[in-house]
């Protein structure tokens, strides 16, 4: 049986024989972590009605948001299932509706506003070419010099979300500013990192970016509560009123449903615009 000392331990075991990711590990385990704070029982002794219990609490007192809730769920369910050799009622019934919130969208001319209200060469190279490739934050900051193919004009994106390897194309235009970047502002380093911080030694963290896409945003005027993801929401978006195709921008983002695509079209302009032309069309003579 896993007893408190050990459980953890245990549970980590069992999300590397199942290939998790170190983030999704890390997330687990604070969640279960959090739990067994809340519920001060042994693993041994946890029965059903804690379970139950402790998802009350969250949802009724603590009014978590239902993202927060799934991942709490998520982690219990393997710990419970899959650690504990638990497989109870409880996880049958829990559910959590996620609200499907329309993204925030930035004009191109917004865009460009904020790309150049960072000051920082590096950091402004790192959200232009996130934006101009639709990346995702980590698959930004991860970029390698080997992974641009400019004969073939692509951008290999490894280990996404998913564990997968995609192609985007790379837009002449960018290759161009990569080319001048790496040769006037790019620190000398050994490392492939495209994005790296002034000692050499490392990518630009996360946090780095996220806090020059915030102050640029406010020095931009900008008051969308844009976030670095805008942008790979605002590329999806622009390529959809330009005439790309859903299925193309679902492979380009590496989406593997089409619905999480689809919502781009509700935040489409044109779209509006011709909705709107029609409707004043058709009620003219009311």
């Amino acid at each position: 049986m896993v007893t408190l000392k050990t459980w953890q331990a245990r549970m980590s075991e069992d999300m590397r024989l199942r290939d998790f990711r170190p983030r999704t590990q890390e997330g687990y385990l604070a969640a279960v972590r959090q739990f067994m704070d809340w519920v001060k029982k042994a693993p041994a002794a946890l029965a059903d009605d804690d379970v139950r219990a402790y998802f009350l609490y969250l949802r009724e007192t603590k009014k978590l948001a239902p993202s927060s809730i799934n991942v709490a769920v998520y982690a219990m369910r393997f710990f419970f299932i899959h650690t504990m050799n638990r497989e109870w009622k409880v996880f049958e019934v829990l559910r959590v509706h996620k609200q499907r919130l329309l993204p925030v969208v930035l004009s191109p001319a917004e865009v460009r506003t904020l790309l150049g209200a960072v000051r920082d060469p590096i950091r402004r190279m790192a959200l232009t070419t996130i934006y101009a490739l639709g990346l995702r934050l980590g698959e930004g900051r991860s970029l390698e010099t080997g992974h641009i193919d400019s004969q073939r004009m692509l951008v290999w994106v490894r280990d996404g979300k998913g564990a997968k390897d995609r192609a985007v194309p790379l837009p002449r235009p960018l290759l161009a500013r990569l080319r001048r970047y790496w040769k006037s502002e790019r620190p000398a380093s050994p490392t492939p990192y495209l994005f790296i911080t002034l000692r050499g030694d490392a990518p630009l963290h996360e946090t780095t970016l996220q806090k020059t896409f915030t102050a640029a945003r406010a020095d931009a005027g900008i008051a969308k509560e844009a976030t670095i993801h805008t942008l790979r929401h605002s590329y999806a978006t622009h390529l959809l009123e330009a005439g790309i195709t859903l299925r193309t921008i679902q492979d380009l983002l590496g989406h593997k449903s089409m619905r999480t695509t689809e919502l781009y079209m509700h935040v489409t302009q044109p779209g509006t615009e011709r909705l709107q032309e029609t409707l004043d069309r058709l009620m003219a003579q009311l």
